[in-house]
This record gives structure tokens, C-alpha cells and sequence, in this order.
């Protein structure tokens, strides 16, 4: 039975370093052979290149650009007016997937405008994120890149996100029809601490369900650690540690 893939999510591991770089060395130096991050934007492009190739870990995961967070937004992609930002996000996040191997791009979705009523745009947020996902979808194929769509929890997590629930997420993807979209989830519930602190889920039962019926793709480490992040892997080195016996 083949172990599962894990990939420490960068924006919240080893954020005790300042730069996306000196988070991958910390990673492979943690033993993790794969990372995801959000927003490697403000990053030197080559810098990244030359450490991914260095340490030989692989990026999994990037996120399209939020936009303009100190307005609030947290994508574009169902954000009526915005669909040429979108598709400018879009570019980058191409770019830097092209350069950086990664194979995956998270297409975030955004949040209800602010003064607007979720039910009364909700129609209008839809169609417009069915129309980007199209338009996406066609840009990655052609770069042999998977999209994925992420449904946010509004009770605790951010209550403005567009995109709320697997249900709803599903029926998107339906309408949008395309092979290469597809949908991730997270998180631990309600603290969205390691894998292995208090919470609803049994992390342990999940793991041996995923191995059981071959599930080949990579879980994503997005938590926020209780202390500092090294001290929070005992979860994981449990597990390798496990599997290598």
C-alpha cells in the first residue's frame, strides 16, 4: 500500500521565515517533498527556481492573485466587473506555474461585494464564475495544468466568500464541463490546528481511508501550527515514520 503525498502549504508553515525561499529549504530540511503556497507573487521569480531545484521538492499548488486585499477582495473570480483583472491574474499565475513546474493553480473565487445581499447576486457571481472557469480551463490545458476551485466555510472562516460549500462547488464544475477542473478541501474543524490537535475530525481514520482506496493525489498541510511549526510536526514524522516500518 503506497503512502500518502503530503505538501506543507508555505503561506502557513515556516512562517517564522520571512521569504517564500528560505520556506522551501526549511520544508525539504523537515522532510517534505512537496509545498503549495498562495501568493508567491512578490517573490524573485529565479530566486524560487534555483532553491525548487536545489532542494529537489516539488510546488504543487499555487493560488491566482486576491486582487486588492487592503480593499478586500480575495479573488476575482466570481466578481462581476473584474473578469479582465481576473484573466491578468490568471497570466501570472501561469507564468509562474510554467516556471516553477507546478502543475496545479488554485482559481479563488472572491468574495460577495461589499453592500451587496448574497442571494441577490448570487445568480450574477455564478455565471460570471462559470464563464472564468471556461475561459481558465482552456488557457491551463494548454500547459498541461489542473484548476481547482475551493469552498470556503462563511460560518467561521470568512463569511463574505462567494464559494461556500462542496455542494455548490460541484454544481459549478458541472456547468463549467471541463477535464481539467477540479475541486480541493480542507481544513481541521474548529481550531485549523495540526492534523493531530483537538478537533472533530479523526485524521488518523481519514489517512487510513485515503491509503485504502489508493488515493494517489497530495494533502495539502494548510494549518495554523499551535507553536512554532517545527514543533507541530510530530503528526507527521509519526506517520512517515509509520510507513517506512
Amino acid at each position: 500500500m503506497a503512502p500518502l503525498k503530503f505538501c506543507a502549504n508555505i503561506s502557513w508553515l515556516f512562517t517564522e521565515l520571512p521569504d517564500f525561499s528560505q520556506r522551501i529549504l526549511a520544508a525539504a530540511a523537515a522532510g517534505f517533498q512537496a509545498v503549495e503556497a498562495a501568493w508567491l507573487y512578490d517573490s524573485d521569480l529565479q530566486e524560487l527556481q534555483r532553491v525548487r531545484k536545489a532542494t529537489g521538492v516539488e510546488v504543487v499548488l499555487i493560488n491566482t492573485p486576491p486582487g486588492d486585499i487592503k480593499a478586500g477582495d480575495l479573488g476575482l473570480g466570481a466578481v462581476p466587473g473584474r473578469e479582465a483583472e481576473f484573466r491578468e491574474g490568471l497570466d501570472l499565475s501561469v507564468k509562474y506555474a510554467r516556471a516553477l513546474d507546478c502543475k496545479r493553480i488554485h482559481l479563488m473565487a472572491g468574495r460577495v461585494p461589499v453592500d451587496s445581499d448574497r442571494a441577490t447576486v448570487a445568480k450574477e457571481m455564478e455565471a460570471v464564475f462559470v464563464q472564468n472557469l471556461k475561459y481558465a480551463a482552456d488557457i491551463l490545458s494548454k500547459e498541461g495544468i489542473t484548476g481547482l476551485i475551493e469552498p470556503i466555510n462563511t460560518r467561521i472562516t470568512d463569511p463574505g466568500y462567494f464559494l461556500d460549500s462542496p455542494h455548490q462547488a460541484s454544481a459549478i464544475l458541472e456547468k463549467v464541463g471541463k477535464p481539467n477542473m477540479k475541486l480541493q478541501m480542507i481544513a481541521q474543524v474548529p481550531s485549523r490546528n495540526e492534523p493531530d490537535s483537538a478537533g472533530e475530525l479523526s485524521y488518523s481514520y481519514l489517512f487510513d481511508t485515503l491509503e485504502n482506496i489508493g488515493y494517489q493525489g497530495y494533502i495539502g498541510c494548510e494549518y495554523k501550527p499551535q507553536g512554532s511549526t517545527d514543533e507541530g510536526l510530530g503528526w507527521i514524522k509519526e506517520y512517515w515514520a509509520h510507513r517506512k516500518c
